[in-house]
């Protein structure tokens, strides 16, 4: 039996929790046609370890997006990437990544993927601190209220009580039912600011592209094709609509204020100046020929 037809199958803890179903027949589908190892680690620690147990086998992941990243993640770091080609069966709730690579959506589409498809092999953004960008980089605006609700609220949203309610929202309905026991007057309509423009300073290979006397909307990185990453800076504006600025570069830094930023499914930050450059041709992933 070849190589090829031998799987390490990791099974990502998050896919087996929301979507088992679909990952029993992700598991049939494999192993109807090839011999396949199955891992089923409990958390980012065992995950790596599975990944450096693969031996000849070819690397097959099931889950999200984030399982996605988290192995490629590791395989850069371990210097790995240029001798593993990816597999992945999308399962969970998160598939935009894999959608946007080309990857079949549903179970047995995408089983069937991994043992009929080709590997490709694709660029990849990688920053100052090693880590990596498979699809779209976005900094948003900055604005005080979204930074305070990242930084204390996170991804939990807050403290429930006892009956799996939150303290705020109560307060919130009793503040309304005692507005609505008052006789109506007239109101004034007040307008809500929006968020409010990051001002930071972007270059792309050494040239810049927007200072910090220009706010912007957001910035936008994406790797290409060719070793160049798309850069995309919108510009803040009163009245007519600015034009967004379209560049491509090999190196690509922003720096400004505290700022946040979403790297396909991870949001990180705040940091002070960050530089992506891109990695041609850096990893491989399995896809329908």
């Amino acid at each position: 039996m070849s190589a090829r037809d031998q799987l390490l199958v990791v099974i990502d803890p998050v896919a087996r929790r929301t979507d088992g179903e679909s990952v029993r027949i992700a598991k049939d589908v494999l192993g109807a046609a090839a011999a396949v190892r199955v891992c089923l680690p409990d958390g980012p620690e065992d995950f790596a370890k599975a990944l450096a147990r693969r031996g000849a086998r070819r690397l097959v992941v099931v889950g999200d997006d984030r399982a996605l990243v988290r192995a490629v993640a590791v395989l850069h770091q371990e210097r790995e990437l240029a001798s593993c080609a990816l597999s992945v069966v999308p399962v969970g709730a998160t598939q935009v990544l894999t959608r946007a690579l080309g990857v079949p959506s549903g179970a047995v589409a995408a089983a069937r993927a991994v043992l009929e498809g080709v590997e490709r092999r694709l660029d990849l953004l990688v920053d100052d601190r090693d880590g990596v960008v498979l699809g779209e980089l976005r900094i948003p605006p900055i604005s005080g209220v979204g930074a305070a609700a990242g930084a204390s609220g996170g991804a939990s949203g807050g403290v429930a009580d006892a009956d799996g309610h939150h303290p705020w929202l109560r307060s919130c309905q009793s503040f309304v039912r005692t507005l609505a026991s008052r006789p109506s007057r007239p109101s004034r309509v007040a307008s809500v600011p929006g968020p409010a423009p990051a001002r930071l300073r972007v270059e792309a290979d050494g040239v810049l592209v927007v200072d910090l006397d220009q706010p912007v909307e957001g910035v936008f990185l994406t790797p290409g094709d060719g070793g160049y990453a798309e850069v995309e800076v919108r510009r803040s504006s009163v009245g007519a609509e600015a034009a967004a600025l379209r560049v491509q570069a090999r190196t690509i830094t922003v720096s400004g204020a505290d700022f946040r930023y979403r790297a396909d499914a991870v949001v990180a930050g705040p940091v002070r100046t960050r530089t992506w450059t891109v990695r041609p041709r850096a990893w491989g992933l399995t896809l329908p020929k």
